[in-house]
């Protein structure tokens, strides 16, 4: 955030002009005054398109292609041999992969949500950025492409390749294509749900009202009050089986009655939750 520095404006009130007249009727005293003001700053928040925190790196895009190689690879491999014997059975795979790649979102979300702080072994940096992201949930909708993708894409690469170097199954491939793919754009997917519709492309908006994509007003219901539905951020497909049947309740009251421990989303109100508005006068949309 910069801020503009201090501007001293003098501002001039003039006064009467005041004659004393002293024993001496040819002597007079003139008297002017003069004040001096001083602005507040004003302070502007910086430009997404400057902000460091938010532009993708050669490094983020690295990881983004690597993890996008590993997930084309596996789909090749899948397609090719589904072509040759004429088999369907990589369909269903494939979707099953999605609905998967869904549930895995959705509790990943709760998770990191619920549970942990910035010092937690492995995921503190996760936990922190999605409590960031409860405040200042605007901001996903700024980052660059590969800095939003780049965490889940070098996650993607590892896992993956190994897979496609070790097996040759098409179904195997399917299942881990779609998956790990979904997986890795969930956060492009979660981004999209944060955007305006008028300025998302029609083919997203088209699959977010399809219910392909989770839409922006299932996602919305997460950032409200209570805090504790809806973190599925691929298709949104388990949210309602999941929040109907309160199975992330259920998962936390095990929880605290085998470790004690309490999820954030039993807290509310919590600071670390309440939404910070974005203001558009001094936010470039950029």
């Amino acid at each position: 955030m910069s801020i503009l520095p201090h501007h001293k404006h003098p501002l001039r009130l003039p006064c009467h002009h005041h004659r004393a007249h002293l024993a001496h009727p040819s002597v007079t005293t003139r008297i002017r005054c003069t004040a001096t003001t001083t602005t507040k700053p004003l302070v502007r928040t910086r430009s997404p398109s400057s902000d460091p925190d938010l532009q993708s790196t050669w490094t983020h895009r690295a990881w983004v292609a690597t993890g996008c190689t590993s997930v084309l690879v596996s789909l090749t491999k899948s397609t090719m041999a589904a072509l040759a014997a004429t088999r369907f059975d990589p369909l269903l795979a494939a979707y099953l992969g999605y609905l998967f790649a869904d549930l895995g979102s959705g509790v990943y979300h709760w998770a990191i949500d619920n549970y942990g702080d910035a010092s937690t072994p492995v995921f503190g940096s996760q936990i922190e950025a999605f409590q960031g992201h409860h405040r200042w949930p605007w901001t996903i909708t700024r980052r660059q492409f590969a800095n939003n993708l780049h965490a889940l894409a070098r996650v993607v690469a590892f896992v993956v390749f190994p897979i496609d170097l070790a097996s040759n199954d098409l179904v195997v491939h399917a299942f881990v294509g779609v998956c790990s793919g979904c997986i890795m754009f969930s956060q492009q997917f979660h981004a999209w749900a944060h955007g305006t519709k008028s300025r998302l492309p029609r083919l997203v908006v088209a699959l977010q009202d399809a219910g392909v994509l989770v839409s922006r007003t299932q996602h919305a219901a997460h950032h409200r009050p209570p805090y504790n539905n809806n973190y599925c951020i691929v298709s949104g497909a388990w949210n309602v089986f999941l929040d109907r049947h309160k199975v992330f309740e259920a998962m936390e009251m095990v929880l605290f009655f085998k470790f004690g421990v309490r999820p954030r989303s039993w807290s509310e109100p919590n600071p670390e939750w309440i939404e910070e508005r974005d203001i558009p006068s001094l936010v470039s949309p950029n």
